[in-house]
């Protein structure tokens, strides 16, 4: 009976971290939903705001873990405002806060504040999702603030500057690549020379490697992917493509491509042997992985435009890739499907998905569930959605939050990616944090 009961245990716990969205993409890093039990399409007035809590600004996603949401966000000193033009860079007085906030109810549990002047171009918060760990969650603030903290009370177990501690500027855009836990590391991009990528002992601080050189360590989360068994720690700069060993730092390959204005920020993704990248300028490159020997070019953009679009050329969206085919937002909005082995375009959505007109800059984060898929765009529409080489199927649509991001001057957006756990969506705008129920029950 002891020994049923200990087994019913760790089947349920397996269940219950399969349940949480603890970081940039979730629980895989693959920006895969797997729970059950969620709805085939909403309810006819949509579906149910289980609570609504109080934030201040930012671009940062949430973490849910154990029953907790964490979040980033950013307040100004008192008479401090935010430039008129959003792409102008000064010293802006105020702080930067990460909250703890209860899953069940939308109550605060704890803030952590920390004084964070801005010197960055669209200075409205944040941008990194934090990532939770057992009883620590790690942070990275636009700044390059990096924190380690008890989840608990959100205490600082041990905390790096990386202006200071690499003799780096930041970006223009901030620091917004989310860090990456890999076994005893964390993995983050710090910038300066010889220091785009640093690992440090997730426990104790202590730095375990550095490499790479760029300008700008670019905005693209570092993942590891796996070919023929081996790990690979992608790095993508505004210079280059590379591998590095996750463990050592060590470069493997790089391939170069200079991006116009440093815009590497979605993720890379290995489906099989070709790894893909979009860039809204630059558009798409797709590298044929071969062990133990540099990737070859299978076909990359030609044009550099943000309007004469060939291929795909996604700005914070990542694209969704499956059965040989991609499917993501383009520069303007509209809706695209790519053949993945010959970046032959299949089909283009007549109306950008989930945007009113076409936008510069238009988002749609895109989330595969079972065999459909769960788009929320910059609008505040959350859409159930079927795609496949035939064109795009939609099922359901709901406007569900307020775009009120105000440092766009062309329309209000919400440029933040949600989390999907606990049968349920967490998104933010600039004001509030929602939970979403998506549950079938």
């Amino acid at each position: 009976m002891h020994l049923i009961l200990f087994i019913l245990f760790f089947a349920l716990s397996g269940i219950t971290k399969a349940d949480d969205w603890p970081g940039w993409f979730g629980s895989k890093r693959d920006g895969v939903w797997r729970e059950k039990g969620i709805v085939k399409k909403f309810p006819e007035n949509g579906p149910k705001i289980l609570w609504k809590a109080k934030i201040n600004r930012g671009y940062a996603g949430p973490a849910v873990s154990k029953g907790k949401v964490f979040i980033m966000d950013r307040g100004l000193s008192q008479n401090a405002k935010s430039p008129e033009n959003p792409f102008s860079r000064g010293k802006i007085l105020g702080n930067e806060r990460l909250l703890c906030i209860d899953a069940e109810n939308g109550k605060l549990i704890w803030e952590k504040p920390y004084d964070c002047d801005y010197t960055i171009s669209y200075s409205a918060g944040p941008r990194a999702t934090p990532i939770v760990e057992k009883e620590r969650v790690y942070t990275l603030g636009a700044e390059g603030n990096l924190f380690c903290s008890k989840t608990s009370d959100g205490s600082t177990i041990w905390a790096n500057n990386f202006n200071t501690t690499f003799n780096t500027k930041t970006p223009t855009w901030g620091f917004s690549a989310s860090p990456l836990i890999h076994g005893k590391l964390l993995i983050c991009l710090a910038g300066g020379q010889g220091s785009v990528a640093v690992a440090f002992d997730k426990l104790t601080g202590k730095e375990q490697w550095r490499s790479l050189r760029a300008k700008e360590p670019g905005y693209a989360p570092p993942v590891i992917v796996n070919h023929e068994g081996k790990e690979l720690l992608i790095v993508w700069t505004p210079e280059s493509v590379n591998a590095l060993d996750p463990n050592t730092g060590k470069k493997i390959w790089s391939i170069p491509w200079e991006l116009r204005f440093g815009l590497s920020v979605s993720t890379p993704q290995l489906v099989g042997n070709i790894l893909f990248l979009s860039s809204f300028y630059n558009g798409s490159m797709a590298l044929k992985i071969k062990a133990g020997e540099e990737p070859e070019i299978i076909w990359k953009t030609a044009k550099v435009s943000e309007k004469r679009t060939e291929h795909l050329h996604g700005i914070m969206n990542t694209a969704v890739i499956n059965e040989g085919y991609i499917y993501g937002a383009c520069s303007y909005g509209e809706f695209r499907c790519l053949s993945l082995k010959s970046g032959k375009r299949i089909w283009d959505s007549l109306e950008p998905v989930g945007l009113e007109k076409p936008s510069r800059w238009g988002t749609v984060f895109v989330t595969p569930h079972e065999n459909r898929y769960f788009l929320f765009s910059e609008t505040g529409d959350l859409a159930i959605a079927e795609l496949s080489k035939s064109g795009y199927k939609e099922i359901s649509r709901a406007h569900v939050i307020e775009p009120n991001g105000i440092d766009m001057k062309q329309r209000k957006i919400v440029w933040s990616h949600p989390a999907y756990a606990m049968k349920s969506c967490f998104i933010r705008n600039d004001t509030e944090l929602i939970r979403v129920s998506l549950s079938s029950e």
